[in-house]
């Protein structure tokens, strides 16, 4: 997306205001969320973040006023190793919430001393700053840079990469499904959450979840048109995705030579156990017609894969820059690179691992965008998917056509309307 063309669709910005951004590394997160923050400073807001200090770099990339959180996480979230579903509710609540919490809400205290700010807004896994901002009295919006994850009349329980329920059977489903992941993070993160509360003279919740219910807004950062239809609690708002690549993502970038179709390979930012299955996907190419551009991101080194001549294999590089020249993306499933793809009008071979990606996989098969192929598929079946989605005229138009909403989605202004008309 052009960011001039994005501030002239927005409007004139008001008189300066002054924001307080909570913010957490959560990988494939952090771009659109700083992408919010650059906006606001780009209008002649003032901004001060609060964030990981994994995040520092990118922070200041935007203008803002960096303050690091003073308490970090014990090492990273291996939800990848993960098997159960018990010990991924437990893990989750424990790195996302419960240990944070009562850090966030003392640090985020001072700042709200500090700052004065306007509005304060927080990533999904800040609770402990929306604690803090509720027992002043003050708005937050809580940012959910992916497709909607809570429970909603209508939308299919979230990271199982499920569709629509469908008859008195599916909304049955539906309603299990929910009650049972909403009590089993609850399990483990309900009673910290709500002993912060306490502590800052606040009353208890029913769920964890209801903490987000005290937000201003819910601000969901992707399109209306690429989730499922759902009935959202009133303070829910679409806004739009934030196409931004990360700041480490710069710099020049060459296509392998000849004159094949260009298949552009971006899987995780982070590290998700998925180096063979990068493998597997770079010998699938080798197979193919096709010219290969991976990125492996920060997680993976290049020479951690073999590739033939006509793929190339880079740490990074402008994806904004790639996709105008691709024919197809090859991806885990990310949030961030689904738009990105679909915004530029091309289908996608999905191979989910875990988080959201089967909830965005399934958003992408349903509307005959792509397909989805098993993380552990062998390389010629990634070949053949491959294969058979750019020689598909239908699966192209498809994604086209859903793209046209995105890219259009992205451009509004209506995620600076919220942010701004307090």
């Amino acid at each position: 997306m052009d960011d001039g063309a994005a501030r002239r669709e927005a409007g004139p910005a008001p008189g300066p205001r002054t924001y307080l951004f909570a913010l957490t590394d959560g990988g494939g997160t952090v771009p659109p969320e700083l992408g919010v923050v650059r906006r606001l400073v780009d209008r002649g807001h003032h901004v001060t973040v609060l964030a990981d200090a994994s995040m520092t770099d990118q922070v200041r990339a935007t203008g803002a006023t960096d303050e690091p959180w003073e308490w970090q996480p014990a090492g990273e979230l291996r939800d990848w190793a993960l098997r159960s579903p018990t010990g991924l509710a437990r893990a989750m609540a424990d790195h996302l919430y419960a240990a944070p919490a009562p850090h966030q809400a003392r640090q985020t205290s001072a700042a709200l001393d500090r700052v004065r700010p306007d509005l304060v807004v927080a990533s999904f896994g800040a609770a402990g700053a929306m604690i803090a901002a509720e027992a002043r009295g003050l708005p937050f919006d809580v940012l959910l840079p992916n497709v909607y994850p809570m429970p909603a009349p209508g939308m299919p329980p979230f990271g199982l990469g499920l569709a629509p329920a469908r008859g008195p059977l599916g909304r049955a489903r539906d309603r299990v499904v929910s009650t049972a992941s909403v009590r089993l993070f609850d399990r483990y993160a309900l009673a910290p959450v709500n002993t912060v509360r306490a502590e800052y003279r606040l009353g208890p919740l029913a769920t964890t979840w209801g903490q987000l219910g005290r937000a201003r807004r819910q601000l969901v950062l992707t399109s209306a048109a690429f989730d499922f239809p759902a009935r959202l609690p009133d303070n829910a708002r679409y806004v739009g995705p934030v196409l931004d690549d990360p700041s480490w993502a710069a710099g020049p970038w060459e296509a392998p030579p000849g004159d094949g179709p260009l298949v552009l390979v971006a899987m995780s930012s982070t590290f998700q156990d998925h180096v063979a299955c990068l493998q597997r996907i770079v010998d699938a190419l080798g197979t193919l017609p096709v010219r290969g551009f991976v990125t492996t991101g920060p997680a993976v080194r290049p020479d951690a894969l073999r590739a033939p001549p006509h793929v190339t294999v880079v740490t990074s590089a402008p994806h904004g820059d790639v996709l105008r020249q691709a024919d197809l993306v090859v991806t885990h499933g990310g949030h961030g690179t689904v738009m990105k793809a679909l915004a530029a009008g091309l289908p996608l071979v999905v191979l989910h691992h875990g988080r959201d990606q089967a909830d965005n996989a399934v958003r992408v098969t349903t509307r005959g965008a792509g397909v989805a192929v098993r993380r552990r598929a062998s390389s010629r079946t990634i070949a053949r998917a491959v294969a058979t989605v750019l020689a598909s005229e239908p699966t192209r138009r498809a994604a086209a056509r859903l793209g046209e909403a995105v890219e259009r989605d992205a451009r509004s202004s209506v995620l600076l309307d919220e942010l701004e008309n307090l």
